[in-house]
């Protein structure tokens, strides 16, 4: 217990660590991602590749999950976390090249790269564990998740002043941004490589178990195969993951089809992305307090009550809004519970490995999500998407019910 208690001090600089280098990298990320549809549609000549912008980052970031775990695992956080971000700043700069030879399919490469800023971004969550108390471990975690509205909200406002410094550099149109991308990110590797020391991970393996100094090969997927609580996170947060995608990819070409103006559409995105990141602490401290499973129920509520709303009021711009902003909400609560009994369900030394595939089968998730939505949408329409939707909450909520049943007594108050 004095381990933990000595340890406190050096939790909230870790807290304060990332939520600095998440600040840095969501800048990056986000000053450049929906440009990198308008680039592609340009480099490529047709909107049809537009697409791909989205879809490349994705595929980095799922590609990046696992090796940046395994990195942690045998060298430590600051290392992986930082060389994330300095993967993606390169992928800026590939971006900004690409542009600059015209050569789309170089463009695809740089947004695959920039993608592994995204894994980092995924990973500082999962970081704020190391070290973190029982009674704190959602708490912190949320908090690194919600400083990412900082930069979500930061980035995309940096085009204006991107366009206007890539001029000044001499660099082509729409890659201004990309050079912020580039200094944000490597602002975010230094402050990982510098801000965490000594590592987290690797200082929480020495206090909680002195006779283990390195992490275990163990593979996440066989993690999974042999721990039906690291399965069930896992599988609680992909699929909440998919869920929210699925639903909300489709909302702008709904709005769109109706006549909504893409102010209208820009602001019920805003609205989702608020709903994202803003209350993820709150859900952090009612996951501490109320426990785990309750949290990812209370998301899985949120979740449902949106779908319905969508399914129900479609042709309503304000009950569409409504059900993103749920959305939002759902995801959050989810996320940040999920993703505490994803940390919570292995030995710290299991960790980096369970949480590798944690990541990849979240992007990989949200990936199948948003393909499989389209031809849904075209088949049966946006109610029609809302609808069919439940059904992956239907899987989480069952498989709650099933975990909560398989508690024994004495551990439901604290596990639930």
């Amino acid at each position: 217990m004095s381990g933990y208690a000595a340890g406190v001090p050096r939790q909230r600089k870790v807290v304060s660590v990332l939520v600095a280098g998440q600040i840095f990298g969501g800048v990056g990320m986000g000053a450049t991602l929906s440009l990198g549809s308008l680039l592609a549609a340009e480099l490529s000549g047709s909107p049809a590749w537009s697409g791909m912008a989205a879809t490349m980052s994705t595929l980095g970031a799922a590609i990046a999950a696992v090796p940046l775990a395994r990195l942690a695992a045998a060298r430590g956080r600051r290392l992986s976390l930082s060389t994330g971000a300095f993967i993606a700043g390169t992928g800026a700069v590939l971006a900004i090249t690409s542009a600059l030879v015209s050569i789309f399919p170089l463009l695809l490469v740089g947004l695959m790269l920039l993608g592994a800023g995204s894994a980092v971004n995924l990973q500082a969550r999962f970081a704020a564990t190391d070290l973190a108390q029982q009674g704190t471990r959602a708490r912190d975690l949320s908090i690194v998740i919600w400083s990412t509205t900082i930069g979500a909200v930061l980035g995309p406002n940096l085009f204006g002043p991107g366009e206007t410094v890539g001029a000044f550099l001499g660099l082509p149109p729409l890659t201004g941004a990309f050079a912020f991308s580039v200094a944000a990110q490597l602002a975010a590797a230094f402050v990982y490589l510098t801000g965490l020391r000594p590592d987290p991970l690797l200082a929480a393996m020495s206090i909680r178990d002195t006779s283990v100094q390195l992490p275990r090969a163990r593979s996440g997927t066989l993690i999974l195969r042999q721990n039906p609580r690291a399965r069930y996170a896992v599988a609680a947060v992909a699929l909440s993951h998919a869920t929210m995608v699925a639903l909300m990819s489709m909302t702008p070409i709904h709005l769109r089809e109706h006549g909504a103006s893409l102010v209208i559409v820009g602001f019920t995105i805003s609205l989702h992305i608020a709903g994202m990141y803003a209350l993820s602490p709150v859900f952090g401290w009612l996951a501490d307090k109320a426990g785990r499973l309750r949290v990812v129920l209370l998301g899985q509520a949120m979740l449902l009550a949106s779908l319905l709303t969508a399914g129900v009021a479609a042709d309503s711009r304000a009950a569409v809004a409504v059900s993103l902003i749920l959305l939002g909400l759902g995801w959050s609560a989810s996320v940040v519970a999920g993703s505490a009994m994803v940390a919570e369900s292995v030995q710290i030394q299991d960790r980096p490995a369970l949480q590798g595939i944690s990541d990849l089968t979240m992007n990989a998730a949200g990936a199948v999500g948003g393909a499989l939505a389209g031809p849904v949408l075209a088949w049966v329409g946006y109610s029609g998407l809302g609808f069919l939707a439940i059904a992956l909450v239907a899987v989480v909520v069952i498989w709650t019910a099933l975990q909560t049943s398989a508690l024994p007594p004495s551990r439901k108050p604290a596990e639930t």
